[in-house]
Formats: C-alpha cells, structure tokens, sequence
C-alpha cells in the first residue's frame, strides 16, 4: 500500500484516539476488527463516488466463494437481511422447488429473533427444539422427534461459533428429504470435519456486523451452490428487477418493450451492500485467520484458566470434530441459590468485564413468539436454563494475557467475596 498523506492522516488520528482508550482492565465484548488500512480503503472508495453496489461489491463475493469454496455469494447490507433473502427466495414462484406457506421448518429455541422471523413473515412454520447445555446447539434427538409430515427443512444455528452436530443433520436430511439451511452469522470460518460451515445446507447466512468476526460496519452475504437460487436472491436484494443478473435474455426476449433496467419480475426489497463497506470487507477477510487464532487461543487459556471454578460454571463444549471461532465465551452457573447471576454480572461489569445475555435466550419465551403460528417439541430444559443461568463476556482478538488473566482473577475475587473459595 503506497503510504500517501491520508492515510498516514487516518493512522496518526487512529493511534492518538485508541491511545487514549487502552486500558487492560476493561473487557469490552466487542472491539473493533478494523484499523488505519480499513478507513483508508474505505475512504479511498468514498472519494471516487462510486459508492452504491457494482464491482467492489462483486469482488468481494468472489472473494468469499474463494476462501470458503462457495459457487456463489449474494451479499447484503446485514445478516438479518442475509436471512431473509434466504428465506424469501425460497418462498419465490421464480424457484422451481420452493417452500410454501404452512410448511415446518426445526430450528433451535436458542436462537436470535431474525433468524425465526424470515420463516413467520412467509408463512412458513417454526418448529422449536431444545439445544444440548454444553455445546449449546441444537438437540439431535429432538430433531428427530420434531419431524412431521409437514416439515421441510432444519435450520441450524451454531451458537458463538460452535459447530452443529453436522454429520447427523445431513444424514437426517437426506433419509427425510429435508433441505438444511445454516444461519452461520456468529460462525464465520468455523469448521466440522474439516469443512467450512456454510457449506452444507442449500443456503447459509453471515453478518458482518461490528461485533462479528470481520466486520463492513454492517453488512451480511447468502451462499449457495445453486444458481437458480442465487440468481433469484439477486432480484429480490435489487427491488425485484433483473438488472444484476448474468442471464437477462429469458426475461428481455417475453417483455421487448419494457427497459430491461426497470424489469420487475418478483417482489423485493433493497437489501445492497455499498462499495465502500466492500472495499473494507476485502480488507478484513484477509485478517479472519490471524482473528480466528487469537480469539481461540484467548477461548483456551481463559478455559484452563476457569477450571478451578469448575463446580460452579459450565462452559462452552467444543467437540472433537469441530472447530469453534468463538464469538464470545459464555458461561452457565449450575446452581442460582449458590451464585445469583444478576448479583455476579454486576460485579463483573463493576469490574470492567462487560457482560450480556446468550443470544437472545430460549425465544420461545419472548412476548412476540405469541404473534405467529409456531410449534414446540419437548420441555426446552437446556433453552430455558441458559435463558435464566447463562452470560456471555468477550474473547476477542483485542485481548492479551494479561487482561485474559484479569477475567480470571475477577471471578475469584468474587467467589472469595461470597465464601465459595
């Protein structure tokens, strides 16, 4: 990069402003993955005012495919709206295998609210199912038991970038003919078997929103090996015309006297990614691996660390045919008569460990799941539990071992404060 005046500009007011800010007892569960370089491209891209979607954008959904060994990736401007593209093209008449209103799709009771709300605003059904306490995903056997002859597909949702059981979930969707779809907004570069996540289900969703692991400020992308279902994601994230198509012609040579600019041919939104936000996002996928290695070492140290406090906290299990990119470490008390989580919270924020609630909990149990029709199998034990016992604090590539070694050291010096050591 040629180190011209702005950017030694952007670089000198990003050191002095951070410089300032540093401080290794306060965790933020989130800071920023972007730098000098980032604001320089994105700058860079502002003052050419080629600023709505074109061939930035294109490039970096080239360079998605290439990383992860997608066909095709139709970005976004967040993973919410990655998610509803997903969903809404497969609710399309375009789409010759589509979903129709009423049919069943399994997904986790620990989920977020925009990966259910796509399904309920197309009239599709959510089928919920609990999730296992330890690695916090869905329940296999439940699946198996949520299946009726309603259901269509499963929609998995690995929590802080823990892989799904996959292995079982295709099998379970080849023997019954369901189509998966994977909700990876938290899981960007997580692996089971080797294999990217994103890569097994029909479609697959990831956010590039600030507290995710790259980040275009906001932003998302749908990936896919079908192109049919690709193309038509394209129509819907543009209005619903056909302008960014790569074949134009089947839809121009039935309508000759319509110009093929201002062709709608399916209902749509505008859901585009700007150029600048993709010029930054190609900056950043070329960090994810250096952020994936930090965060994980900082995830395993903080665990050894913590095991001392084994008898009061579960953490997050990582299987041995996956590999987790950890999005936050959460933590499970076992027993609220021994420790009362909103008392340790407080003490932690206190203490300059920021705290939040894990996903947005057992969903089943928000006022707003009254408004849709739905279905619920089983208890949802491990949901509700992790709704009411569990938190989240940061682990992200910002960290050190020092300020690891602070987490560790603040959660003793609670348990000492109330006796429990």
């Amino acid at each position: 990069m040629k180190k011209n005046f702005l950017y030694k500009s952007i670089k000198n007011e990003w050191q002095k402003f951070h410089s300032k800010r540093n401080n290794k007892k306060k965790i933020k569960l989130h800071e920023p993955t972007f730098g000098a370089e980032e604001i320089f491209n994105f700058t860079k891209q502002l003052i050419t005012t080629n600023v709505t979607m074109g061939k930035q954008v294109e490039s970096f959904e080239k360079k998605i495919c290439d990383k992860f060994g997608f066909r095709y990736a139709v970005s976004s401007n967040s993973g919410s709206s990655a998610n509803l593209l997903m969903i809404s093209a497969l609710m399309s008449n375009l789409y010759p295998k589509r979903l129709k209103k009423n049919d069943e799709i399994i997904v986790p009771a620990l989920a977020w609210s925009t990966s259910i709300f796509p399904l309920t605003q197309y009239g599709l059904k959510p089928v919920f199912v609990d999730c296992d306490i330890k690695t916090m995903n869905i329940d296999i056997d439940q699946v198996k038991k949520a299946i009726s002859k309603k259901t269509k597909g499963i929609l998995t949702i690995p929590i802080y970038g823990n892989p799904c059981e996959m292995k079982e979930l295709t099998k379970i969707c080849k023997k019954k003919e369901l189509i998966l779809l994977e909700d990876t907004c938290e899981s960007m570069g997580a692996k089971y078997n080797n294999k990217f996540l994103g890569a097994f289900g029909l479609a697959s969703s990831f956010s590039f929103y600030f507290s995710h692991h790259i980040t275009c400020l906001e932003g998302g992308v749908t990936v896919t090996n079908d192109y049919e279902l690709a193309e038509i994601m394209k129509i819907i994230r543009s209005h619903g015309w056909i302008r960014n198509l790569n074949e134009k012609k089947k839809w121009t040579k039935d309508y000759p006297k319509i110009d093929p600019n201002f062709l709608f041919v399916n209902e749509g939104y505008n859901l585009r990614l700007t150029e600048p936000q993709a010029r930054m996002g190609m900056t950043q996928i070329k960090k994810l691996d250096i952020f994936i290695k930090k965060r994980r070492n900082n995830a395993h140290n903080l665990m050894n660390l913590m095991k001392e406090f084994n008898d009061f906290f579960i953490y997050q299990h990582e299987k041995k045919k996956s590999f987790h990119t950890w999005f936050g470490f959460t933590i499970i008390i076992k027993n609220l008569k021994v420790i009362n989580r909103d008392k340790l919270c407080k003490f932690l924020n206190k203490n300059g460990v920021e705290t939040r609630v894990i996903v947005s909990g057992n969903f089943v149990s928000q006022p707003v799941v009254k408004t849709f029709k739905h279905r619920v199998v089983g208890n949802l034990t491990n949901a509700s539990k992790i709704m009411t016992n569990g938190f989240s604090i940061g682990i992200h590539q910002n960290l050190g071992n020092n300020q690891i070694k602070y987490i560790y050291d603040v959660f003793k010096k609670y348990l000492k404060r109330e006796n429990l050591l």
